[in-house]
């Protein structure tokens, strides 16, 4: 699962597209943590294209976050389809991962 990504002034923006399951979900972490450098100040993943993410693909942006938290490195998820919010949700990562309706909205709030 290649992922899009670009750098902003310090800010690393990577796009999810499709799903992320439990097929794809470990591809999915080796393709982030390969777009990822320790010199990111921010990091936002955008999931505007996602419509459907397992266990395994919350599994992943678990350890990303936490990943990320011990370089002291923000991260923040935007673009959420309703579906996609709702397991954020049900799944209480809202409570720990920022999450925002759009890119500009992520980068501000970071």
């Amino acid at each position: 699962m290649p992922i899009e990504s670009v750098r902003e002034g310090g800010t690393l923006i990577a796009k999810a597209e499709a799903r992320i399951d439990g097929a794809n979900a470990k591809a999915f972490q080796d393709d982030l943590e390969s777009v990822i450098e320790r010199e990111d100040h921010a990091v936002i993943l955008d999931l505007e294209n996602l419509f459907y993410i397992s266990s395994a693909g919350l599994r992943v942006i678990l350890l990303t976050a936490k990943a990320l938290q011990r370089q002291e490195t923000e991260f923040a998820v935007c673009g959420l389809s309703d579906s996609v919010k709702e397991i954020f949700q049900i799944s209480g990562f809202d409570k720990i991962i920022p999450m925002h309706p759009t890119v500009h909205d992520a980068k501000n709030a970071l």
